[in-house]
């Protein structure tokens, strides 16, 4: 890692005392404060927004993304967990915390579309789980189809969260 940025051996140690954990925990803080600055900007975009719109929005990242530049990139909350969960405490509650930090703007989006308070939350873990789990099939078939299809099933249960009070 080192070699690679050109940068000193000691340049690791300095900034980063706690070593390789540190690291890997203050990049995987920073991808999850950049998901949830993204939701926020996502969900501005979107023209006569509903639940639905959001997840394709959020979805559609992802499939432009592989679309655009292959398979080999994936979220890096999920690369973290799925290889530190066991061996540290540390890197699995950062992880933690940065899905938590994207979940609470998705959730006070759906609440701002007029899903109740409690369904938004249980709905904004469904809407992470699902993308999470399309991103890792979609890399593992080499194909968008699973994107398309969490979309597809998802809008129509998301839609249909919104408070009949609302409409």
């Amino acid at each position: 890692m080192v070699a690679h940025a050109e940068a000193p051996r000691g340049s690791l140690q300095h900034y980063f005392p706690g070593g390789k954990d540190q690291l890997i925990a203050e990049a995987v803080t920073w991808a999850g404060d950049y998901v949830a600055r993204r939701v926020s900007r996502v969900a501005a975009k979107i023209e006569d927004p509903t639940p639905g719109k959001l997840f394709e929005a959020m979805v559609a990242h992802w499939r432009d993304e592989f679309t655009a530049q292959g398979y080999d990139a994936g979220c890096p909350l999920v690369a973290t967990v799925a290889d530190t969960a066991a061996t540290s405490d540390d890197l699995r509650e950062a992880v933690g915390k940065a899905f938590d930090g994207w979940q609470r703007p998705v959730a006070a989006a759906l609440a701002e579309l007029g899903v109740p308070g409690a369904r938004s939350e249980s709905l904004a873990v469904l809407m992470l789980s699902a993308l999470e789990g399309a991103i890792v099939l979609a890399r593992a078939h080499q194909d968008v189809a699973p994107l398309d299809t969490v979309v597809a099933e998802l809008r129509p249960l998301l839609d249909g969260a919104v408070s009949a009070r609302r409409e």
